[in-house]
């Protein structure tokens, strides 16, 4: 049964994700992907901070060896983040005149980036996909707790990933496929960590905290920043209860937990 919510739910998180950015509408995205992004931060900081990491500590294993590993995670996040930035660094048609490149030679380099976008975004969600097995391990209801978290951060980025593949070139209909394809990367990540990781159970804190590391810093380093901006009071008092919704939605469900 375990693995049969572990295939619904990475496939939940990595197909859901998907559709709901390709099915927004471009006009809308001005209006709609700012509360996203909050309800993103809050939805993960409260995963993370409320529900997960209490779970990992509560688990009887070394504390130091666990903020050890929330302290890797957090570097190892930032070094990948370096990486990506270096290798999605691009320029528009044009705008380098002294660059003696044939015409579209850009249009060709952003249609290896979106290639790029796709292979770097199926690692991501493999990745999640074994960290939410790790979590329906754990605990079912924890699963589904992490399952909601990774989907909610998914959502922000596939919205971009999407807009990156129609400016490389792709058609929406392929887009949508290959975005598709690129979430369908969760579930096989998920069932080889229900095989993989079952048999080493020690290892389940860890991977918690990992998991953790992951959402605090996709929060704290690529969410928050984009909402520090100067704005109307409406705005940002509208930006604080998009955030606090999700805080509180995960502390309705840790307390219904912890109320059994």
């Amino acid at each position: 049964m375990t693995l049969t919510w572990i295939v619904l739910a990475t496939l939940a998180g990595g197909l859901v994700s998907v559709l709901v950015a390709s099915a927004i509408a471009v006009r809308l995205l001005g209006r709609l992907l700012p509360h996203m992004v909050s309800l993103s931060a809050g939805v993960l900081l409260g995963t993370s901070l409320l529900h997960v990491l209490p779970e990992a500590f509560e688990s009887g294993a070394d504390s130091h060896s666990l903020f050890l590993t929330l302290l890797g995670g957090l570097l190892f996040f930032f070094l990948l983040e370096k990486a990506e930035l270096y290798r999605h660094n691009h320029h528009h048609e044009g705008d380098h005149p002294h660059h003696d490149h044939h015409h579209g030679f850009d249009a060709e380099q952003a249609g290896r980036g979106g290639w790029s976008i796709l292979v770097g975004d199926s690692f991501h969600n493999f990745c999640d996909g074994v960290l939410t097995a790790a979590a329906f391990l754990t605990d079912p209801q924890l699963g589904w707790v992490t399952a909601l978290a990774v989907a909610a951060h998914e959502i922000p980025q596939e919205v971009g990933d999407y807009i990156v593949l129609l400016n490389a070139g792709f058609t929406r209909r392929k887009a949508l496929f290959y975005n598709a394809l690129s979430g369908l990367a969760a579930v096989a990540g998920g069932v080889l960590g229900y095989f993989a990781i079952g048999p080493f159970q020690a290892l389940l804190p860890f991977l918690l905290v990992a998991a953790c590391s992951s959402f605090i810093y996709v929060a704290v380093a690529d969410l928050i920043p984009q909402l520090q901006r100067r704005m109307p009071l409406r705005e940002t008092v509208s930006q604080l209860l998009w955030l606090g919704a999700g805080l509180g939605l995960i502390l309705v469900i840790t307390s219904a937990k912890h109320a059994h």
